[in-house]
């Protein structure tokens, strides 16, 4: 790796990043819950910043000012859709001050989607994962390719997303140079 910024800005250029996390439930009666919110602005500027595309639902739908204008069929549609076209999805699960695992329904099923399709997925979460997690979060990795930041460690320093995502790639950009598919 190179302390070149102007090399760095671009080493995640050509790279299609879903960043997921929870919507319905983070709207609060007057703002969106804000530890998620600059928790996910900050894998979205990381990701940007690192010349990466990103899929997010958190800006179409402005951190949930706009969630009532899509309905079902459309945010189902649109995040297959973009979880077909990335090359890794990173999912932002905040735990709440009680170590549980702040609900997000339609990140479970997102995270289901991206282990089914073979996408890779960096997971933003306490580490050790919440007493309250699943088993089926908990050993993810066992049947999909999952590595995890700890949600903690990512906010003080959320340069360390784009390690994670070139690592993430790293098989399929390997296979694409000798021409095989990972």
């Amino acid at each position: 790796m190179t302390n070149d910024s102007g090399d760095r800005a671009e080493l995640l250029a050509g790279l299609n990043v879903f960043v997921g996390g929870p919507i319905q439930h983070a709207i609060l009666e007057d703002s969106f819950f804000v530890p998620l919110q600059e928790a996910i602005e900050a894998a979205i500027g990381t990701v940007r910043d690192h010349g990466g595309e990103v899929f997010s639902a958190h800006v179409v739908e402005k951190f949930g000012l706009d969630t009532a204008a899509y309905t079902p069929k459309d945010v189902s549609a649109r995040d297959f859709q973009w979880m077909k076209a990335c090359d890794v999805f990173v999912p932002v699960l905040p735990a709440l001050p009680d170590g549980t695992l702040y609900r997000t329904d339609g990140t479970h099923i997102e995270l289901g989607w991206a282990t089914a399709l073979e996408r890779p997925v960096v997971l933003i979460t306490e580490q050790p994962f919440a007493e309250g997690a699943s088993h089926l979060l908990k050993g993810l990795n066992w049947v999909g390719r999952v590595q995890a930041i700890d949600f903690t460690t990512f906010t003080e320093n959320p340069a360390l997303l784009v390690d994670a995502v070139l690592a993430a790639v790293r098989p399929q950009r390997e296979a694409a140079e000798v021409g095989m598919t990972a």
